[in-house]
């Protein structure tokens, strides 16, 4: 990739300089661990397809080692950072790019649609973010259940959550995470990312997974709340059979007999467990329940 000669903060020298400068003190509270692999931030790059007619929203942008990257690549970025102390950084890091924009501002309290609106004329953005982990998947979760207008979201995560998220029926790694993720976008698992990427090292390894948002959801349901619930109430208690961890959740308004009877009628096994029904199969238990209801 042909750059200018200004410093790219992907390279470890050039981001301990920066944080020396600024005397940077590493803060627990938001998980910061900044990026230190140009190979990975080329990948992330790559996994996203960024081009010139791309308007990116960053989440988390730190020193701005991966916004460099977007910038350069990308029409325009919006780099949303929750650290105040990391936003004098962010303008000297950033200086060489008139199509950033910085915002010192929590993402789950920005208005993103006013956003792309505003910068994009409300056709989809694409979302990059080397996320905190702890706060990973109630961000992806918003974006996505909100219907919010992006094409794609390249995130770099805890390579567990990224293994959910991809995973199919009867492995160990299916879930409520997974039939979530899946409903509402097409993941793919773009990188694998070891601990000494890193400044500080995380005790555990990442991933960079590319979501693509679905145009319509890949299942037709009724009530997708409910389709919800009876997924989550069927990995709440992964042991036991479908039958039995639906019957003893209190968010499932129905009666044993009804739920029986959905089972049965979708021409499931009453000692089916949830581990193995597909997304399309809990929509049509949805569908059957709403019916008996």
């Amino acid at each position: 990739m042909e750059r200018g000669k200004e410093p790219w903060l992907g390279h470890p020298s050039e981001t301990i300089g920066i944080l020396q400068k600024y005397d940077f003190v590493f803060r627990k509270q938001f998980g910061q661990n900044f990026l230190i692999d140009t190979h990975v931030l080329d990948k992330i790059v790559d996994a996203a397809a960024i081009t010139k007619d791309d308007f990116v929203i960053e989440i988390g942008p730190g020193i701005g080692t991966l916004t460099q990257y977007l910038a350069y690549h990308a029409r325009e970025v919006v780099a949303v950072e929750i650290d105040h102390d990391l936003i004098p950084i962010l303008s000297d890091t950033l200086s060489a790019y008139d199509n950033v924009h910085v915002l010192n501002e929590d993402i789950l309290k920005v208005d993103i649609r006013g956003m792309i609106e505003k910068y994009n004329g409300g056709k989809k953005a694409k979302v990059v973010a080397n996320l905190p982990y702890y706060i990973t998947t109630p961000i992806i979760m918003e974006l996505l259940e909100k219907r919010i207008p992006v094409e794609s979201i390249t995130v770099m995560v805890q390579k567990e959550v990224a293994m959910r998220m991809q995973a199919g029926p009867g492995t160990k790694d299916y879930g409520a995470l997974s039939l979530a993720v899946q409903y509402y976008a097409k993941p793919y698992l773009a990188a694998n990312v070891p601990q000494n990427c890193f400044m500080p090292r995380p005790k555990v390894g990442s991933a960079v997974i590319r979501l693509t948002c679905h145009a319509e959801a890949p299942v037709k349901v009724k009530d997708e709340h409910l389709m919800f619930r009876l997924i989550r109430a069927s990995f709440n208690q992964r042991r036991k059979t479908l039958f039995n961890g639906l019957r003893n959740a209190p968010e499932v308004k129905a009666s044993q007999e009804q739920i029986r009877m959905a089972i049965e009628n979708c021409g499931l096994s009453p000692s089916v467990r949830g581990e193995a029904l597909t997304l399309e199969e809990f929509a049509a238990l949805s569908d059957a329940l709403i019916e008996l209801m």
